[in-house]
């Protein structure tokens, strides 16, 4: 009897070892067989993914893709809440550029895409936006890459016609070529129309932000705000236009900014190509009015964008590799592009006929799309942001309005900001 129960005992913990490794081997081939399955998706913003889903849907009848959409803030803390349990994650999820590095400390709960057959398709894609996807060795993969944001400058052309500007966006871009000729142009502006260059601090500050290749925080966590640093210098050069006046106090998204887009009370934005499609829905006086041109190569920076991963929870890692290098490829960016405005980070996209002929009649029939390919291609890289960005800017940002709003002085102003964010730090 004895040596029966220590057989049967052995017997089953054979199968259950064997279970586990069929499990193991499943996950990691990802082979689903015939055998229907769910894939959840979370989702944030308007992309049109849900549209994709189901055209994937009918070509792998044995998949099915259940999309959820929430608001960009709720849809990451409710991710990183998941995650840091254990229990709960999605099969795929979409991680904002500005919040991944949150997500980077958290590696083990990610499948490394390279691991799935994303070296394949590696080419695809424009490499800076490859790399910012990796981890700081380069051999791991979090996400393949969806939209990017390369910013471009929008202006006004009846604006620039008082001021004796050009108009046509080739020349504005080789009149405008250097801060030095940014900051001329504004003075022009302010002189002719006496309208501010550029709508809010925070823009004029955003110019050599975003193209810092080091932000607040160093890849180690440590703050970055020396005097010598490109933050110091973004600082510096927001104070210096609003000292000439040429910087507008409308803060982005409020009605009285909504408004002065409409009606031309401001010259210029440095936007994302993203900005193209909020104005062209909600400025309808102004059809016609903007043009956008390149950046100064100083300026050349990503605002926005977001990659594609896939939480080591799920059960069929491979199901969901192969559906997410569907759903970013060149093809299906281009129908992202057309339906949603999501900017292609793959440039195979910017040879087609359907991108590069893509007039817009909001812009007075212009084809923007090829100035923000251009302005995309120009781009360095995506700096390092770290978990506490968003706090940190938000101090330094606060600094800047009251300067603009209170006269404040600007160094006594910078160095209060600097202690807020060595508190924020200790937390």
């Amino acid at each position: 009897m004895k040596k029966l129960v220590v057989l049967g005992l052995a017997s089953l913990l054979a199968l259950t070892l064997a279970a586990c490794s069929d499990k193991d081997a499943e996950k990691s081939s990802g082979t689903s067989g015939d055998k229907e399955i769910t894939l959840d998706f979370w989702t944030f913003g308007a992309t049109g993914y849900e549209e994709l889903a189901k055209e994937y849907e009918k070509e792998n009848p044995n998949v099915k893709i259940k999309v959820k959409s929430s608001e960009t803030a709720d849809h990451h803390d409710a991710l990183f809440t998941s995650l840091s349990a254990g229990s709960g994650a999605p099969d795929i999820a979409m991680l904002e550029i500005d919040q991944f590095d949150r997500f980077k400390v958290a590696q083990d709960r990610f499948e490394n895409l390279y691991d799935l057959g994303a070296n394949d398709v590696k080419d695809q894609y424009l490499d800076w936006k490859w790399k910012s996807g990796e981890n700081v060795d380069g051999d791991f993969l979090f996400g393949l890459p969806t939209d990017i944001g390369p910013k471009a400058l929008y202006y006004r052309i009846d604006l620039f016609e008082q001021a004796g500007l050009p108009t046509d966006p080739d020349e504005v871009a080789s009149l405008i070529s250097t801060p030095e000729a940014f900051e001329e142009a504004g003075i022009k502006v302010k002189e002719e129309t006496g309208m501010p260059f550029v709508d809010s601090i925070e823009m004029a500050f955003r110019a050599y932000l975003d193209a810092a290749e080091t932000a607040y925080l160093t890849p180690d966590n440590e703050l970055n705000l020396g005097e010598d640093s490109e933050v110091k210098k973004a600082y510096d050069y927001a104070v210096h236009l609003n000292e000439l006046g040429i910087v507008g106090k409308y803060e982005m998204w409020s009605p009285e900014w909504a408004n002065a887009v409409n009606k031309g009370e401001f010259a210029a934005e440095l936007g994302a190509g993203w900005l193209k499609g909020w104005m062209e829905g909600n400025a309808p006086e102004a059809v016609g009015k903007w043009r956008v041109a390149t950046l100064p190569t100083d300026f050349a920076a990503n605002w926005g964008g977001s990659y594609i991963a896939v939480p080591s929870e799920t059960e069929y890692a491979q199901e969901a590799y192969d559906f997410i290098e569907w759903l970013v490829s060149p093809e299906n960016q281009l129908k992202s592009f057309q339906s949603h405005g999501l900017f292609p980070s793959a440039q195979s996209v910017y040879d087609m006929d359907e991108f590069k002929t893509n007039e817009d009649e909001f812009f007075g029939g212009q084809a923007t799309a090829p100035v923000f390919a251009e302005a995309a291609q120009d781009i360095a890289g995506i700096g390092y942001k770290g978990e506490k960005y968003f706090p940190i800017h938000n101090e330094i940002l606060n600094a800047l309005k009251n300067v603009q709003n209170n006269g404040s002085d600007p160094e006594e102003e910078w160095e209060a900001a600097i202690k807020r964010a060595e508190d924020l730090m200790k937390r």
